[in-house]
């Protein structure tokens, strides 16, 4: 007989829940419960027959998978639903029986049965105890997950009671046969599904007359570049930035964390991940994006395909996933944890972390926006087999935002043969190509803005929509979107009636507005349909002209399929198709509401900065000063971190405002002077995101004698991603330190190419200086400039650009330190100088290195 009694929480938890009645009080305890259970009178929770019945189906339930003594069952039944009862005997608290773990209170429960032990023979007493641990530690689970006050107060009682909890349901499915025939056929079902919902591409924006709103993910997908930073001080030898291909991280990394801004292409690369494993059949891929389940919790794994609304989730066979995971063969993308709640965020993360201890082997991949989580927040608390390896999404290149906008255009083109035998608007798709690529070489906005793949596409979209006449800032860039979805997106593609409702553009941005707040203000990343109809509802009388257009379900579906930025998810939710335009309306409808004091109150917190940045942007003059002003006011609740971060976000709003009062400025400046002398490198980098106005708050370089003081600057200023810096680096190119060289040599790859070369670089000292290139532009730049004998190749390129493109005259020393598409270097031979070539050990081992090269790590 097995040494311990299992039981599958999917089958267990339903019949311990029939014991207990939910209390009336609110789920959030302040006070452990005194009275768990009682099984007469007007409070009782379940009948004694109840409590018979339910002791027999956990006894038949454990009998089916242990070798249980089937004769003296009935007996078992009794001894246990007597022990049952005793639960509303004994005098334990719901705190009380955590506190004692399941062995000690099965101990407590079994004491308060007299004469049990002689009504069973020694195998059904046996069979009896162990199976009364497992329910015990199923009641204790219960009452930890419908207790906050427990989770919070007893966390660490908590956490090993749910991991007792993974580990019975791991061993109770490595009993079931391995990989059926069951199994093997849904799996099949399963990855083309996966292959048909991800193999396509939304491009935000890209919606032309008569066109669809997708295009196929292998045409359309970029590579993008993720950087892993570790070692020591910035610009020192031991320091080490690797740049590796985002969508490999998973060849070589078993547990990724992967940051990126907002449209930076975390979900894409989620979406080509998924297709790639459904398609190879090397692991089966769990898309879990957070928003479905943000607020019950992440999900026990036969919940997993429920939990996001899967449409097969019915027809898994039973424990399938379970199986997989056991097998080792799972990938899970966890997409979005800054979707979730910030105080859920905890619970999230120590839930993967149990499932993954439980299911070892299994990959994993985390998305999330840069601030939304801590520095080693999915580290294993120094157990190197369960930390995550962090990277970060680059910026785009200027190779690959080059790329992008020709793949974009030769996307459109194929589409619009489709549709049309004529070549007019294919010729006029190849004008708007060369003038969008010229723009963004010449304007520097231009430039700013092209960072990622979904302002990319948005550029695209509406360089094509206005003939190639383009916006320049960020705000008006967005206004623009929002003009050519919401007013001219149906009559541009000949969609006039496809329903009866007329709006105009204000209208349905008002109204979208309401949705996108009330998510704001429920932090949450999506709404119900019911609630989402439910604002509508309550917005519609105050509008007359939508009002008579219909109620809120039909301005709801109106919206939804109408302005192409909602979309439903399994008809039971809807969100916004980018959360970047969830957070533009919503600023907007709280500057239409005056809440500017709700602004104030989130300024603290990294997930509102979008919303208070766009929100100061379309303040009138007068609400922004005094917005500013209660930003840099005294805030007695808060830490001194979270005032200097509202301080500064006053700062940062200066770049997007339009009209101030000057006194104003003159007050943010004053406030915030003495939060810009950094002195720490995080610090330093953090104050890059607040803009250009930074560079009027820092200390003249040249007053600063200390190097180290030198290279926060550097590395703040490097940071702030606007030429107007480069006249501020200017004064810091002649310094000696050796890590000070090294941030201004990094740098250049935020601002223009050329003026970077001529007024930074070839000022800088050679001597020991490694000089990054992460593209051929940089390449090309360096080349003019004569060369340089030490290069860090800080970019994916391909061997011939860097044949072209290094100068085999002066290349004494070469550092791979980024992936390179092809790991056979034979090509170096065309280096005769070329005496060291250092690899990141975190990068493939290359080979065919010629001979008389050094290799280095």
């Amino acid at each position: 007989m097995d040494a311990v009694v299992r039981t599958p929480s999917h089958l267990a938890a339903p019949l311990v829940h029939r014991l207990f009645r939910d209390p009336v009080r609110p789920p959030v305890f302040s006070e452990p419960v005194p009275g768990l259970v009682a099984w007469h009178g007007r409070d009782a929770s379940a009948t004694e027959d109840d409590v018979h019945r339910t002791a027999a189906d956990l006894v038949h339930l454990a009998a089916e998978r242990h070798a249980a003594p089937t004769a003296e069952l009935a007996p078992v039944v009794d001894v246990l639903a007597r022990t049952l009862l005793a639960i509303a005997q004994v005098d334990v608290t719901d705190a009380d029986a955590v506190r004692l773990g399941p062995q000690d209170y099965a101990r407590r429960l079994r004491g308060a049965v007299q004469g049990a032990d002689r009504e069973l023979s020694p195998d059904a007493a046996w069979f009896h105890d162990a199976l009364l641990v497992s329910v015990c530690l199923h009641v204790l689970h219960h009452l930890v997950r419908r207790s906050p006050y427990l989770q919070r107060h007893l966390a660490g009682r908590a956490g090993r009671i749910a991991q007792l909890v993974d580990l019975g349901d791991a061993e109770a499915a490595a009993r079931q046969p391995e990989r059926s025939q069951q199994d093997a056929a849904f799996e099949a079902e399963y990855a083309q599904w996966v292959a048909r919902r991800y193999g396509w591409l939304t491009i935000v924006g890209v919606d032309f007359p008569n066109a669809p709103d997708r295009w196929p993910l292998e045409e359309t997908y970029l590579s993008l570049e993720a950087e892993e930073r570790s070692g020591g001080v910035a610009g020192a030898e031991d320091e080490q930035r690797t740049v590796l291909l985002a969508d490999r991280a998973l060849e070589d990394h078993e547990r990724v964390l992967l940051r990126g801004g907002a449209g930076s292409g975390k979900t894409t690369l989620v979406q080509w991940l998924a297709v790639a494993a459904a398609r190879q059949g090397s692991r089966v891929p769990f898309v879990l994006p957070v928003r479905r389940f943000a607020r019950e919790g992440f999900p026990a794994p036969d919940d997993f395909l429920h939990a996001v609304r899967h449409p097969l989730a019915d027809r898994a066979p039973e424990g399938w996933v379970v199986r997989t995971l056991l097998s080792g063969r799972a990938l899970l993308l966890v997409d979005g944890i800054d979707e979730a709640p910030e105080k859920a965020r905890g619970e999230l993360r120590d839930r993967l972390r149990r499932l993954l201890r439980v299911f070892s082997g299994n990959g994993c991949l985390v998305t999330s926006r840069p601030s939304a989580v801590s520095d080693g927040w999915l580290s294993g608390g120094g157990l190197a087999e369960e930390d995550f390896v962090e990277l970060s999404l680059a910026p785009m290149s200027r190779d690959q935002v080059t790329r992008f906008i020709r793949d974009w255009h030769s996307a459109a083109r194929l589409d619009e043969q489709s549709r049309s035998p004529g070549a007019r608007e294919r010729a006029a798709l190849d004008e708007y190509e060369q003038r969008l690529l010229h723009s963004v070489r010449i304007y520097r906005e231009l430039r700013q803005l092209a960072t990622n793949p979904l302002m990319c596409g948005l550029i695209c979209a509406l360089n094509r929509d206005r003939a190639g006449s383009l916006p320049s800032g960020r705000k008006e860039l967005y206004d623009a979107a929002l003009e050519m979805l919401l007013q001219r997106r149906d009559p541009e593609r000949d969609v006039l009636y496809a329903d009866d409702v007329r709006l105009q553009q204000s209208t349905r941005e008002r109204l979208l507005q309401k949705l996108a707040h009330a998510m704001l203000e429920e932090d949450a990343s999506e709404l119900t349909r019911e609630r989402a109809v439910g604002i509508l509802d309550a917005a519609l009388p105050a509008m007359p002209a939508a009002r008579a257009q219909g109620d809120g379900a039909k301005i709801f579906r109106h919206l939804l399929h109408r302005t192409g930025l909602l979309r439903e998810r399994s008809g039971e939710s809807v969100d916004f198709v980018h959360r970047t335009f969830q957070d533009y309306l919503a600023a907007k409808e709280i500057v239409a509401r005056g809440r500017f004091p709700t602004l104030v109150d989130h300024a603290h917190q990294s997930e509102w900065e979008e919303v208070i940045r766009m929100a100061a942007a379309h303040a009138r003059p007068e609400e922004c000063s005094q917005f500013l002003e209660r930003l840099l006011a005294a805030a007695p609740g808060l830490r001194r971190p979270q005032i200097n971060h509202r301080r500064l976000m006053a700062a940062a709003c200066l770049d997007h405002v339009t009209e101030l009062d000057p006194a104003v400025q003159r007050l943010v400046h004053e406030r915030t002077k003495n939060l810009v002398r950094p002195t720490t490198e995080p610090a330093a980098r953090g104050l890059g995101w607040v803009g250009p106005i930074v560079l009027e708050l820092l200390p003249d370089p040249g007053q600063v004698p200390d190097d180290r003081q030198a290279l926060l600057l550097a590395i703040t200023a490097t940071r702030v991603q606007d030429d107007a810096a480069i006249d501020y680096l200017v004064r810091l190119r002649s310094r000696s330190a050796l890590p000070v060289r090294t941030e201004l040599a990094r740098g250049w790859r935020h601002f223009d190419t050329e003026r970077y070369a001529h007024e930074i670089i070839a000022h800088l000292d050679q001597d020991g200086l490694y000089f990054p290139v992460a593209d051929t532009a940089e390449l090309a730049a360096l080349r003019e400039l004569g060369g340089r004998p030490r290069i860090q190749v800080a970019g994916v390129m391909r061997a011939e650009e860097l044949l072209a493109g290094l100068s085999p005259g002066q290349l004494t020393h070469l550092w791979l330190n980024a992936e390179l598409p092809d790991t056979d270097v034979s090509w170096l031979s065309g280096f005769p100088r070329l005496r060291v070539l250092r690899v990141n050990p975190r990068l493939p081992r290359v080979r065919n290195v010629p001979d008389g090269v050094e290799i280095t790590a």
